[in-house]
């Protein structure tokens, strides 16, 4: 079973930066468009960033100019490098495919990593 496993999530000041890494199975990764996601406390889980297998990037307009995604296939890992965080970063994040299968699913989400943004 393919599994999703985040990392480098903690507890940062205004303006600090973070770097987040997800590693999965070769076979998935390779072929497939890769997302970060993030769900604060009371709201609903959303796509942060998006990386194509070809490279295409796309970003939620929240985070345009703060967060860098990028992937490293030899190593089947997606990073997010998220610079000049706010408050409002504030949330658990997670990897998953960059769109859902044809039936909409998507894989088994990990445990995800908390990123905590406060003075």
């Amino acid at each position: 079973q393919v599994q999703l496993v985040e990392s480098g999530g903690g507890l940062v000041q205004p303006g600090g930066s973070l770097r987040l890494s997800c590693a999965t199975s070769g076979s998935i990764f390779s072929a497939n468009a890769m997302g970060w996601y993030r769900q604060a406390p009371g709201k609903q889980r959303e796509l942060v960033a998006r990386i194509t297998s070809r490279g295409s990037i796309g970003y939620a307009d929240s985070v345009k100019g703060r967060f860098t995604i990028s992937r490293y296939n030899a190593a089947n890992t997606v990073y997010l490098q998220m610079n000049r965080l706010e408050p409002e970063d504030t949330a658990v994040y997670y990897c998953n495919l960059g769109f859902p299968f044809v039936n909409g699913s998507y894989l088994p989400w990990g445990q995800g990593t908390q990123v905590t943004v406060s003075s």
